[in-house]
């Protein structure tokens, strides 16, 4: 530029002229500023319908071009454009992580469980293909840096159209007067979506916080923990006490239209089974402290005592002292195994924190046959190989926690029974995968997720019975029960979190301790069947099978 004397300017050769932005440009930047900002209370769910939350003057953007139209300095104009893009983008990924937690975990997300986005990207990726998902990560976060870049130069360009025109100022000025009116007299129309999300993750994470002295103390106050060796479980030895988790079998299960009568076809046969072979069978409902996922949750508080209903409070437990019922065993003289064939890695709180003696996972089982989604060996042969290498021969009392996933979602493609002496043989499941419909095809309609899922829990449920009809162990006690209820696309809105469980053995003994628990005859929960919360499964256990307590 040549400056006269005057102090006006005139362009220099060979300087093109600045064009203003063209009304597009700016339109589609107010819009930005209108709609982004908004956005996470539609993803919270928080507003009544996608319209009505639309209709609102955001307080983020106001406040961010008031700022911008004051403060001189292009610098520090970049500075705040820069956090003010930040912080609606925050807002925007937390409430979506935040409605992905809802539709499959049924929980909210807190910032301090960030590891458990990692098995959620598991989960999605045992659906849809690792390759998808990688392609879905990368989609998700372009999105998130087109979003902060448009944000950012959304409000630059507003900002200067304000400077610049005096209409501009005018019109910034009404609308935060109007802002300002509609929070005394219209409260929904003065928007602050982005801030009421970054409070609410903030309140979240100072609730789990301080809900970890709670945590504290329920771990303190352990009725068993010096309880002497020589009087704990005295009423179960010489049993082989196992307990089965049952990947997402949940209440729903055993009530849904369209999904229970094929379960309970299941559980009554079964039941006809277990009578003829002398079995009996006591059933009731547990509530347990996670949904739709975040299994280890449900195994800490079963075997704990303590409930564990966060990664936080998980993080607690098993970092503590707190006597687990593997550890409980295991002081008694029972030999401990856990048997989780979906683990690829060494899961060192097996032994540093319950106590089990003996660990096993997917790289140790022998299991070389193709895999089910997210589950990589069929439960028949988990449990025919659990059966072959621990009770077919004479052994000290046995207790262990099998893990059976093939109900594990994506609940696609299933495995098929096959004949037992044939069940502990990979090839037996050869060309099973391609027999069944894919994950990516089940996934394209709710109706058939929620047939696939009740499918996979039929075929636990009878892995399980074929291993009661051809293993011959009469000190057998098999304590069957649900980790979690499945994602609300089979559980639906509001859904409990209610699981059933049941207790098979031969020995009357088992059930005469258990007699005040008024748990119901066979393996579907009658109608007054008990409602306990799972954390108080481990106190009764110990009690009851503990009589010179």
């Amino acid at each position: 530029m040549i400056r006269h004397g005057d102090g006006s300017a005139v362009r220099g050769l060979g300087q093109p002229a600045r064009r203003d932005a063209g009304p597009f440009a700016v339109a589609a930047a107010v819009a930005v500023l209108m709609v982004l900002p908004l956005a996470p209370a539609l993803l919270a769910g928080r507003s009544a319908a996608t319209t009505a939350g639309l209709i609102g003057l955001p307080v983020e953007s106001l406040v961010i071009l008031l700022l911008l139209v004051v403060v001189p300095g292009r610098i520090p104009r970049l500075v705040l454009a820069a956090v003010f893009s930040g912080f609606v983008t925050v807002a925007l990924v937390l409430a979506g992580i935040d409605l992905g937690f809802q539709s499959s975990v049924g929980t909210v997300f807190v910032p301090v469980d960030w590891p458990r986005l990692g098995d959620g990207y598991g989960v999605v990726a045992d659906a849809v293909g690792w390759f998808a998902a990688d392609l879905l990560v990368v989609a998700v976060l372009a999105a998130v840096v087109v979003c902060a870049i448009l944000l950012a130069r959304s409000a630059l360009l507003v900002a200067r159209v304000v400077r610049t025109y005096a209409a501009g100022r005018r019109v910034l000025a009404a609308a935060t007067a109007v802002w300002v009116g509609a929070a005394l007299m219209a409260p929904p129309f003065a928007a602050a979506a982005s801030a009421e999300t970054i409070e609410t993750a903030v309140s979240r994470t100072e609730r789990v916080l301080a809900d970890q002295a709670a945590v504290a103390r329920a771990i303190e106050r352990d009725p068993f923990a010096g309880v002497p060796a020589d009087r704990l479980l005295t009423g179960l030895r010489g049993k082989d006490v196992v307990i089965a988790f049952v990947e997402s079998y949940g209440r729903v299960a055993l009530e849904a239209k369209g999904i229970a009568p094929g379960v309970t076809g299941v559980l009554e046969n079964g039941q006809t089974m277990l009578s003829a072979q002398g079995y009996t069978t006591r059933s009731a409902w547990l509530t347990s402290p996670t949904f739709g996922g975040l299994s280890w949750l449900a195994h800490a508080t079963l075997q704990t005592g303590v409930w564990t209903d966060t990664q936080s409070a998980y993080d607690q437990v098993v970092g503590s002292d707190r006597l687990s019922l593997a550890r409980a065993f295991g002081r008694e003289g029972w030999n401990t195994v856990s048997d989780v064939p979906s683990d690829t890695q060494r899961w060192d709180v097996g032994t540093s924190f319950y106590g089990y003696r003996t660990l096993r996972d997917a790289t140790d089982v022998g299991y070389r046959g193709p895999t089910f989604g997210y589950a990589r060996v069929p439960d028949q042969y988990t449990l025919k190989r659990f059966a072959d290498t621990d009770l077919s021969h004479p052994h000290a009392p046995l207790m262990a926690e099998i893990d059976l996933v093939s109900s594990h979602t994506p609940w696609a493609p299933l495995p098929q029974l096959v004949p037992w002496q044939r069940a502990s043989d990979s090839t037996a499941y050869a060309g099973q995968p391609a027999a069944s419909e894919s994950a990516s095809t089940v996934w394209q309609s709710p109706t058939m997720v929620q047939r696939f899922y009740g499918q996979s829990v039929q075929y636990s449920l009878g892995a399980l019975e074929s291993f009661l009809s051809n293993v011959d162990d009469p000190n057998l006690v098999l304590i069957v029960l649900g980790d979690h209820q499945p994602a609300s696309i089979v559980s639906g809105a509001g859904a409990s979190h209610d699981v059933p469980i049941s207790i098979i053995a031969r020995d009357p003994a088992v059930f005469t301790a258990i007699s005040d628990w008024e748990w119901t005859p066979g393996l579907i929960p009658g109608s007054g069947a008990p409602v306990w919360r799972m954390d108080a499964f481990r106190d009764r256990l110990l009690a009851a099978f503990s009589p010179t307590l």
